[in-house]
């Protein structure tokens, strides 16, 4: 047996399936293209019969894209077969994929017609020869011809066994062995495929595939049961996207088999640096958003929150790595600040971005580093310089907020008390105002006694969502002085108070310095 396994993507047929996705010709071109750089060796781009759009674009990328094999979905019937003789008629490398039911729930539903026999042993004799005249006029347009047993998960095995060997006399190079509905488990369909390979006389002359649907989740656990057991192709989608809850994730069978080689002994042509990018092109273009704990493509896939896992993952990273990130075209992992990430990933954050500290200034970031973390999900860069600006002084203070309550509304006048500690001492205070920012300036100018005036005051939303950290800066004037005070928090009306009481502190220790140098002048 071969030790590569082929890569057949229906990204663009059975994943375009999906309840509410549409793909039109340039969409699917795009995706192709992508796929290419993936390098997959199968593209099923489409299933032309199904719309003359989908004709038209099986037909674009058979002409336009080069490198995979572009494969296209019929039916057993003459003129589905036709379509894709067609719409591949300029492809370098045609496929047709072509194909039947093969379970008893499948033939005694789906070809109920009396046309096809009045019981069900008739129906499969019909069904059998519908398979073989099939394959014979898809070799008409192609020497690549292969054949899907729908339903084989939970067919009949001696009757699927009688339709595969048929199918490689008729001349199909390639069975599809689909677990349409999800239904089996990886032993059962392992045991499957290695039944195949043990009971069909010719299957040496066929690849076996794999395409394996999702509806119990199992359908990349099926999938590697199916090539531990012989099969040589694997079928799927990006995102593992498809009809009901989609197919077998691409981009998680070929990573199995790339980060186990040791176990499978296998491997495929895909280039796993592409995986990222055509991973979000198609999330993009249909629609479909890639939840955050997605295997491999995921954005938590590579991202470590626990102090536990941080500071392990820091001290090495296989502790808790089994791939690199930068291997599937992800810049590198990342440390996601949370109240659970602990003082090592702490440091080793704030480092990244060019600060330094003390141990000393080190935990006085660290206490408000976990006030800010308790009212967030996530504490971002952003984040980490506006407490840094708001927490980090190299100046004396000389008014501390204690207290800060804040009465507004619709139909009532914006109230504003404090509680300041100057110089040790503890001072409250009341201001009423336009507003509660104004409220609060006015109650803190009232509290400290200064003369100081507002010249500027700006706000910024630092990162985004409505649990964003808010930045405010505010100038102050006061003799002659002009500094900048600023202060963050995740209550913009807090973050006024701190950029007021900051500029504040500006100002007492430009005037304490401007006393000092006015006394030592003779």
């Amino acid at each position: 047996m071969s030790e590569k396994v082929v890569v057949f993507d229906t990204t663009l047929r059975d994943g375009e399936q999906a309840a509410g996705t549409r793909l039109g010709s340039r969409e699917k071109l795009m995706i192709a293209r992508q796929l290419a750089q993936l390098r997959v060796d199968v593209i099923e781009a489409g299933y032309p019969a199904s719309s003359p759009e989908d004709a038209a674009a099986v037909r674009l990328i058979a002409e336009e894209v080069e490198g995979p094999a572009i494969c296209a979905l019929s039916r057993a019937v003459p003129v589905d077969i036709e379509a894709c003789g067609q719409a591949l008629s300029k492809a370098r490398r045609p496929r047709i994929h072509t194909g039947i039911g093969s379970s008893d729930i499948h033939i005694l539903g789906k070809f109920q017609d009396e046309r096809y026999g009045r019981t069900l042993a008739e129906k499969k004799v019909k069904i059998l020869q519908m398979a073989v005249d099939a394959v014979r006029l898809a070799r008409q347009y192609t020497d690549d011809v292969e054949f899907y047993a729908e339903d084989a998960g939970r067919a009949d095995t001696a009757y699927l066994l009688e339709m595969l060997e048929a199918a490689i006399d008729a001349g199909a190079t390639v069975l599809n062995i689909p677990d349409t509905t999800g239904y089996t488990v990886p032993e059962q369909y392992g045991c499957l495929i290695r039944t195949i390979r043990e009971q069909v006389p010719n299957i040496g002359r066929a690849t076996i595939s794999v395409h394996c649907h999702d509806d119990l989740g199992l359908a990349v656990s099926n999938t590697l049961a199916g090539v531990l057991n012989g099969a040589r192709q694997v079928e799927g989608t990006i995102n593992g996207i498809g009809e009901r809850a989609g197919n077998a994730a691409l981009e998680e069978v070929v990573m199995a088999l790339r980060t186990r080689r040791d176990y499978f002994g296998l491997d495929t042509g895909i280039d796993p640096r592409e995986f990222y990018r055509t991973s979000r092109l198609v999330s993009d273009l249909l629609g479909i958003k890639v939840p955050p704990n997605k295997a491999i493509v995921g954005s938590n896939a590579f991202s470590h929150s626990s102090g536990i896992h941080v500071d392990g993952f820091l001290k090495e990273r296989e502790t808790y790595e089994i791939m690199r990130p930068e291997d599937l075209g992800i810049d590198q992992s990342r440390v996601v600040l949370t109240a659970r990430t602990g003082r090592h990933g702490l440091r080793d954050r704030l480092q990244k971005l060019g600060y330094t500290l003390a141990q000393p200034e080190l935990d006085k970031a660290y206490e408000r580093f976990l006030a800010v973390a308790d009212k967030k999900q996530e504490v971002f860069d952003e984040d980490l310089v506006a407490i840094l600006h708001d927490e980090i002084h190299s100046l004396p203070e000389t008014y501390q907020l204690d207290y800060l309550h804040i009465y507004s509304g619709t139909s009532a006048i914006p109230t504003a008390t404090v509680r300041l500690r100057i110089k040790g001492e503890a001072r409250e205070g009341a201001a009423i105002g336009d507003g509660p920012v104004d409220a609060v300036c006015k109650a803190l100018s009232a509290v400290t006694q200064t003369s100081a005036r507002l010249v500027t005051y700006e706000i910024r939303a630092v990162t985004s969502g409505t649990e964003a950290m808010g930045e405010v800066s505010v100038q102050l004037e006061e003799a002659g002085f002009r500094v900048q005070g600023r202060g963050a928090s995740t209550d913009v009306i807090e973050a006024s108070a701190k950029a007021y009481i900051d500029g504040l502190n500006k100002l007492a220790s430009l005037s304490r310095k401007s006393n000092v140098d006015s006394a030592s002048v003779p």
